[in-house]
């Protein structure tokens, strides 16, 4: 069976796209939740993830004796060992079109993510709101994504960005809970692509785990002192 390592559920939105991927498509996989302690070389997390992984980060896909520790490595090395889930769009264009856009995800919208750090069980439109104002980077990364995921929908007939559940939606869930966390202004068709995915099976048991984690780590807290 496969094993996929994880960091923790509440903070780790590269831990969350390849755990949501499997979980949603029904692929069975066995967990192994490695919490954050600190990362330092001589930290719990990375003395355990350095074990399985090169990189010593998170996520780590373990096929039998074989280590897979990028998201988008992972990602294809599932869509080849289960062609029938069609992970990928079957056309050709709209299957171009969605590694092009996880590409994206996968270098890009760092305005964003440096800005909003994933923390599912915050709740920070205060913050949301000053960053929206203070930060032209977030602006900007959010007019691109409404841009792309409103051209996607509106070409592929929804209720995923290509139609059916892709990886594509599994690259982005990590961005729709930055989204819900930090209340970012958002046009209402994309407003309703964002509670679809909230609202996803596999998205709704990774928020459940985040949920019963009840940890609060200050080294991913820029905006709290406290839970």
């Amino acid at each position: 069976m496969l094993k996929l390592f994880v960091g923790n559920k509440n903070y780790s939105s590269w831990s969350m796209r390849p755990w949501v991927l499997l979980r949603q498509a029904g692929i069975p996989f066995e967990e192994e939740v490695v919490r954050f302690d600190s990362f330092d070389a001589d930290s719990n997390f990375k003395r355990t993830i350095s074990s399985v992984s090169p990189t010593a980060k998170v996520p780590v896909l373990v096929d039998e004796e074989m280590a897979i520790w990028d998201t988008l490595a992972i990602a294809e090395y599932v869509a080849e060992q289960y062609p029938e889930k069609q992970l990928w769009p079957l056309d050709k264009s709209a299957r171009a079109r969605a590694r092009s856009v996880c590409a994206e995800m996968h270098s890009g919208f760092t305005g964003l993510r440096g800005n909003c750090p994933m923390n599912i069980e915050a709740s920070l439109p205060e913050v949301g709101a000053l960053l929206w104002r203070d930060k032209p980077a977030v602006r900007a990364d959010v007019q691109r994504l409404v841009e792309m995921w409103s051209g996607l929908l509106a070409e592929h007939g929804g209720p995923m960005l290509f139609g059916a559940f892709s990886i594509a939606d599994a690259f982005f869930a990590p961005v729709c809970m930055r989204l819900k966390t930090y209340a970012l202004p958002l046009p209402q068709a994309i407003a309703d692509y964002v509670q679809r995915v909230h609202d996803l099976p596999g998205v709704a048991a990774w928020i459940a785990g985040a949920l019963a984690e009840q940890d609060f780590l200050d080294f991913e807290e820029p905006y709290r002192l406290k839970r």
